[in-house]
């Protein structure tokens, strides 16, 4: 399975490197990292039916995650790429928006990777 994560901070990749090290290895996960909401869409323009999964930070400077969300539910459409959006806790307003967007799912900030592995069917193995 092959995860978009996109968030403007960077020390997100190490992070997920880290916690995915043993599914990164058995070749279970790959990840691709944006920092921005355009890095997303250049990388998806380019290999559009790479990614299986987007996970998006919604606050970012630039495209925000809810314009990239919105972009990608018009655009990759056959299928299009399952997006789980991740928001600031309390964060309602944004919750509801992204919903409304197409989002197929929600984490909250800081990521419980624990929750994230369960959502994603590798919390066994």
């Amino acid at each position: 399975m092959k995860i978009l994560v996109v968030d403007d901070e960077h020390d997100i990749q190490v992070l997920f490197e880290q916690r995915f090290r043993k599914e990164i290895k058995a070749g279970t996960v790959t990840f691709v990292f944006a920092f921005s909401g355009e890095e997303a869409l250049e990388y998806l323009n380019k290999w559009e039916h790479e990614a299986v999964l987007i996970l998006s930070d919604i606050n970012m400077p630039g495209m925000s995650g809810l314009q990239l969300l919105e972009n990608v539910k018009k655009k990759y459409l056959k299928p299009p790429p399952v997006v789980m959006m991740v928001t600031a806790y309390g964060d309602a307003e944004n919750h509801r928006i992204a919903k409304e967007l197409g989002a197929d799912d929600f984490l909250t900030k800081p990521v419980d990777f624990a929750i994230l592995k369960e959502k994603l069917k590798l919390s066994r193995g």
